[in-house]
């Protein structure tokens, strides 16, 4: 029987999942964060740390959300293409950008073996996978564009692919990286920055942000928050944020995690020591799991109304073991164990917003994580503690709603 559930959070047991109160009554803070994912968490620890008065408000249960229904990849690139992005910012922007999401990505896993953090954090590259040769070439170019600007991916050759990966491609973009498992990060992080003095709140969803001439008003359903500022790390907009929509793209994604992989198939899927995107139209992630477990997501879509979102599963759990099979025939007959549902904002531009709105004063944003990997909770986390105590580093506005501004 299939498991309409996200992996990560239904294999973690219920007896030892974190509970934390309802916001009730008035609080102050020094900073309130929105948003009790893995980016809130990031900030959470971040700023406590830093011995910030802190408040966290989650709307359901912590990293319940798009945090447990996430691949758990550690990029240390975008999801963007960077000859694109150097052709609208310039070189010096894209080498900045891309060097930003490195070194956060590295940070990050390092911060989570300082703390002991037990997440299952891996050693994983990622191969963008070219499969035909119209994408080829393209990517062929994308990967120039990288290596003429310093930074350090290497190119794949159709063989090198074939014998990593038993694939047929017209060639790949490897990147370093990582993998975890992100609810076991979150709330790993969330204990953490409680112990250090931050206050958490689950089931107190968010009604209404106001901006005083000193201070920030957040109300949740049972109370007030007075804060200097608010962090907005939610997977989507808030309905006092909804003219920022225009700068983003809603998609419903869908994952599968298969049954175990006996040894007979998996003798024909090569090394499997590298997670997969491919160049498709609508890309797909492959994840090999420690357990011979294939996780796979993709086939996103334009959000479906709550009514069929059921049937809407069911639908893609079967397309996306299809697309699965054809990507590796020795697959074909394995069955899904779990599969689910994740929206997932990505801006216009594909690339995130972190930093500052010159519309909104004491509001710090975290958004359009889209398909960039959980590096971007850390570099989220960092950028806007730089941006709470006015200390900019170079190429920091660049991460911001500045590039979509002008």
């Amino acid at each position: 029987m299939i498991r309409h559930t996200p992996f990560w959070l239904d294999r973690y047991p219920k007896s030892r999942r974190p509970s934390y109160p309802r916001h009730r009554g008035p609080a102050d803070a020094g900073l309130v964060i929105v948003g009790g994912g893995l980016t809130g968490a990031a900030c959470a620890w971040t700023f406590a740390s830093a011995g910030v008065q802190t408040v966290l408000l989650e709307a359901d249960r912590i990293g319940s959300g798009s945090t447990a229904a996430a691949a758990g990849l550690v990029r240390e690139d975008f999801d963007a293409t960077f000859q694109e992005t150097a052709s609208a910012y310039g070189l010096r922007a894209a080498r900045l950008l891309w060097q930003g999401m490195r070194r956060a990505s590295l940070d990050f896993a390092a911060a989570l073996r300082r703390l002991e953090i037990r997440c299952d954090l891996s050693h994983q590259d990622l191969l963008l996978v070219a499969r035909s040769p119209e994408d080829g070439k393209r990517l062929r170019k994308d990967y120039q564009a990288r290596r003429d600007a310093g930074l350090g991916h290497s190119w794949l050759t159709p063989r090198a692919v074939e014998r990593e990966a038993a694939l047929s491609a017209a060639g790949a973009i490897r990147t370093r990286g990582g993998a975890l498992d992100p609810y076991r990060a979150c709330v790993g992080l969330i204990a953490g920055a409680a112990a250090r003095g931050a206050a958490v709140f689950e089931r107190s969803p968010v009604t209404r942000i106001r901006v005083r001439s000193k201070h920030v008003e957040v109300t949740t359903n049972g109370g007030v928050v007075r804060a200097g500022a608010v962090v907005i790390a939610t997977a989507a907009p808030l309905a006092d944020l909804r003219s920022l929509r225009r700068h983003f793209r809603n998609e419903q994604g869908y994952a599968v995690v298969t049954e175990p992989l006996p040894a007979a198939v998996r003798r024909q899927l090569g090394q499997r020591a590298a997670a997969i995107r491919d160049t498709a139209p609508t890309p797909h992630f492959l994840r090999w799991l420690k357990d011979d477990r294939v996780l796979f997501a993709g086939a996103d879509q334009a959000p479906v109304p709550v009514r069929a979102r059921e049937r809407t599963i069911v639908q893609r759990t079967g397309q996306l073991m299809y697309e699965l099979s054809v990507l590796y025939p020795a697959i074909s007959g394995a069955l899904p164990e779990w599969s689910w549902d994740f929206g997932h904002h990505s801006s216009v531009d594909g690339l995130p917003c972190i930093g500052v709105h010159r519309n909104f004063p004491r509001h710090l944003f975290a958004l359009g994580h889209g398909r960039h990997g959980v590096g971007t909770a850390w570099l989220a986390a960092r950028l806007l503690l730089r941006h709470y105590h006015g200390e900019l580093e170079k190429g920091d506005e660049l991460f911001g709603f500045v590039r979509l501004l002008g």
